[in-house]
Formats: structure tokens, sequence, C-alpha cells
């Protein structure tokens, strides 16, 4: 079920903590370990989140005599970026419709973002308040109540708006949805005034932030916690099993989309987030976009942007 908003305008407000790709993407080598071993990233270290590069780890080898000093041997690596800006280049996007992407292959550390707009998450934003939820659990030293497992029951897995907005009060709405990202590292994701959880603003690449948290275990989320909230992800209900999965190999996905018709305009918001697995691979990937004539055209475009996302790790 998803009708959140329909009659509202577009709010101009922009992003609190609103921070430019490029910044988030500036080059200083981080180090940290992940379940494919070690990772090497470029960008701000964000906290308890990986901000992760298109270049893999260069390779040290040892000196063929004693005294001599270790050299180092960068490999040939793939530019992952610009590979998917020439993907994107083949997807039809629809007149005065926008999309971005993003993509991470945890177990190597790449990554790939085309565009760095901000746009409205519509539903995707349900995954974000029952992460700011079990946080603040874990915080509490306590685990969900029965009413609250319900609500994120239907909120996750059959889109229900009034769940959100009942565990959006929970949170405490805009300011607990922004102290929890803070935690998390997003950057560039406010959220919505008010009851208007829909309206929340986002990019691609805080997206990817957001999934490190649900899937990574480099998170302040707790294993518990992880495993509670994918396990949702991967129970969406038949209907709504579009838009990422459009990447993944059968059943290997967890997801959660967001569509959302705009009053003011008639167009629509078309989001999904969440894992996929190709060729016992797993990727994180975030598509949003806006502006297309009806729900189902923006689906399309989605699942091709998704497509062109996870294609760009298969030529290197």
């Amino acid at each position: 079920m998803e009708s959140f908003g329909a009659r509202r305008g577009r709010r101009a407000r922009p992003p609190r903590r609103r921070a430019s790709l490029r910044a988030a993407l500036a080059l200083v080598a981080v180090a940290g370990v992940t379940a494919g071993g070690t990772v090497y990233v470029k960008g701000r270290a964000r906290p308890a989140a990986v901000a992760v590069s298109s270049a893999a780890a260069p390779t040290v080898t040892a000196s063929a005599g004693a005294g001599e000093e270790a050299s180092v041997r960068e490999p040939a690596t793939a530019d992952r970026s610009a590979l998917l800006s020439a993907a994107m280049a083949q997807v039809e996007v629809p007149p005065g419709a926008r999309v971005s992407a993003a993509v991470l292959a945890p177990g190597s550390g790449e990554s790939a973002v085309y565009g760095d707009a901000s746009f409205d998450t519509a539903s995707i934003v349900k995954v974000d308040i029952l992460a700011a939820l079990l946080l603040q659990a874990q915080d509490a030293g306590r685990r969900l109540t029965a009413p609250e497992r319900a609500y994120a029951t239907k909120m996750i897995e059959n889109s229900d708006n009034a769940s959100a907005t009942a565990l959006w009060r929970t949170i405490g709405r805009a300011a607990g949805l922004d102290a929890a990202n803070a935690r998390f590292g997003l950057t560039e994701t406010s959220g919505g005034e008010g009851g208007l959880w829909g309206l929340t603003r986002t990019t691609a690449a805080d997206q990817l932030v957001l999934l490190q948290q649900v899937f990574g275990e480099r998170s302040k989320l707790s294993a518990a916690s992880r495993t509670y909230l994918q396990g949702l992800m991967k129970s969406v209900e038949p209907d709504q099993r579009w838009g990422v999965s459009a990447a993944a190999e059968g059943t290997s996905w967890a997801l959660k989309n967001g569509w959302l018709p705009r009053g003011t305009t008639g167009l629509w918001d078309v989001n999904s987030i969440g894992r996929v697995t190709v060729d016992g691979t797993d990727y994180l990937v975030a598509v949003l976009s806006d502006g297309t004539a009806s729900q189902a055209r923006g689906i399309t475009l989605v699942e091709a942007a998704a497509k062109a996302a996870v294609g760009v790790f298969g030529d290197a």
C-alpha cells in the first residue's frame, strides 16, 4: 500500500547537512575490513560507514635484497563510475524525468555513483525509520515491543503508511531520524517535517551508506537488528518485488521500494534500494527517480538503471 503525499506539493527546503558527493568522495585513504578481506577506500570516513572507491588495494611486494625498500605495485583498476555513466547513457530517461544510481560491491569495496541530486524518498525511508527505531531500542537496552514489531512488519513487507506514521512518531519524527542518521554516517539526508516522512530528502550515495548499516558488519546496528531488518526486506509482498530485484538472480534480493504521485504535477517519484546477488557476489544498489508520467514508467526506468549499475562489475 502506498499513497503518501499524493496531494502534497514538493517541499522546497534543501536537505540539512547537505554535502556534495565530490567532497564525500575526496581522496583520503582509509582501511577497513569486510567479510571479503581488507578493503581500501577513499572518501571522508563516515561514522560506522565505509565510503568506498573504485580502486583496488595496491600490492606490496618484498624487496629482493636485504636493506632494500619494499616496492608498491599498483594494479590496473576500472573506473566504475565512468563505466556507469556510459551504461546510463544507454538507459531511456523520459523527457523531464531524472534518475540517479549508486552501487557497491561490499566484498571488494568498489563502488560507482551516477548523479548527486537530491530526491524525495517516498517509502524507501521506511527502512531508515526502522533502523532508527532499532538503534534507539539498542541504546535503551530493550527489545522492540509487540506493537512496534507489528508496525515494522506491515511497514516494510506491505509498505503500510499508517504503520510508518506510528513508528515515525515513536522515533521522534524528523529530529529522531536525523539524529540516527548522523550516527549512521548519512550526510545528505534530511527528515521530512511533521508527519511528512515520505518527503524526506536523500541522495543515491547516502542510501548506500544506509544500506551498509543494514547489511554490513561495520554498523551501529547489532547483528540481531540487522538480521531482523534484512528478513523483512526479503519478504515484501509479491506485487512490490520490482526495482533493484531486476538485477538479481531469482529470489536473491532484499529490498524496499517507494512510489509517490505528486499532486501539483501528476508526475511520479519511484525509488528502490536493497541488496542483490549476481554470480555469487552481493551488491548494494540504490536507484532514485522522479518526473515520470506514471508509476509503471518509473519502475521501468529504475529497473533499467539497477541493471546498468550492477552490470558495470561484469567487464573488469
